[in-house]
């Protein structure tokens, strides 16, 4: 096949069938499509359907922590998980710029088989195209997941109500503040990793052990925990009352945002995910969440008030108060 991707590699013809067969079938492993056709055909179990949707250009490619190939797996896998679906099937399509090392890309596709084992999820169909050098920043993946939501559950960001508790499954920022270190060259004292993972095992305890109390789920990628509550407030007409004091930051991302000029609440975050239930069913939430290694850092930060719907508001830690709005501008582009 050679060492670099070449304009022959998306042709279709010879060297197109070897990349595929010697390359993706290979490094995705037990992920890898049954069978090499124009469609897949999936037998689907009892329920809705969940289906989500994602594309990532994340830079570099690969970072502590992760990698456009696991980032790309995890992302979909928990968007469709956050709406208390099991993800069960995902698609990939990527697009590669002649020049990239196919030993770079044959990593990243095997990290991408370990996270879909791991996430349980099999990626049944896929597709390649090649671009000229310049045109692709050596690999963009998109990936589109489908998972089954049982009868029953009615979960979303319009479901919040008033007296609900507000929980935090970890630290914030993680992910953002990372990237943007790797891509900015700094040198850490206290090395920092990105967050990435898959949510889906953690998210299916919290629906069993929640049942109809918890009204909904989401993960606070691009715009961060800030504009993800905003969300919530606006769609479900509540407003949101925040304890700075309470949001877990890991010390080495807070250094990395005060060197940067950043705020943790407005970073990406890839593994972790905000989640609302009833009032009474807030310490099970945070009891099921500790339960993973993932949620060890679970808190609840705030609660849902009947008060000036659509507004979010931080309790600060000097004992003043804060408005928060939606993320405005790009400070952070190409995070994920």
């Amino acid at each position: 096949m050679g060492d670099f991707v070449t304009l022959d590699h998306g042709s279709g013809g010879l060297a197109s069938h070897r990349l595929i067969n010697e390359l993706f079938a290979k490094q995705l492993g037990d992920a890898a499509p049954d069978q090499i056709d124009d469609a897949a055909v999936l037998t689907v179990p009892a329920g809705r359907l969940a289906v989500s949707t994602d594309s990532f250009v994340v830079d570099p490619l690969i970072f502590p922590g992760g990698d456009i190939g696991s980032l790309a797996v995890h992302g979909t896998v928990n968007d469709v998980a956050m709406r208390g679906a099991r993800p069960l099937w995902l698609t990939a399509g990527f697009v590669l710029e002649e020049g990239l090392p196919l030993d770079t890309l044959a990593r990243i596709v095997e990290s991408m088989g370990r996270a879909a084992g791991k996430a349980g999820v099999r990626i049944v169909a896929g597709d390649t195209k090649v671009v000229g050098r310049g045109q692709a920043d050596g690999l963009f993946i998109n990936t589109t997941g489908i998972g089954v939501i049982n009868d029953g559950l009615d979960i979303g960001v319009d479901k919040a109500r008033p007296g609900d508790a507000l929980i935090i499954s970890g630290t914030m920022g993680d992910h953002g503040a990372t990237v943007m270190a790797a891509r900015s060259g700094l040198g850490l004292d206290a090395p920092i990793k990105s967050d990435s993972a898959a949510l889906n095992h953690m998210a299916q305890a919290l629906v069993e052990a929640c049942g109809n109390g918890l009204r909904l789920m989401t993960d606070p990628t691009r715009g961060g925990l800030a504009t993800a509550v905003k969300e919530i407030a606006q769609a479900s007409g509540v407003a949101v009352e925040l304890e700075q004091a309470a949001i877990p930051v890991d010390p080495a991302v807070d250094g990395v945002c005060e060197l940067l000029g950043l705020d943790p609440l407005y970073l990406a975050n890839e593994g972790k995910m905000v989640v609302v239930v009833e009032q009474g069913l807030a310490e099970k939430a945070l009891e099921t969440l500790r339960g993973f290694a993932l949620g060890s850092s679970a808190a609840r930060i705030g609660s849902i008030v009947g008060n000036t719907p659509g507004r979010v508001w931080l309790n600060t830690a000097v004992g003043g108060r804060r408005v928060l709005e939606m993320l405005t501008g790009e400070p952070l582009p190409r995070i994920c």
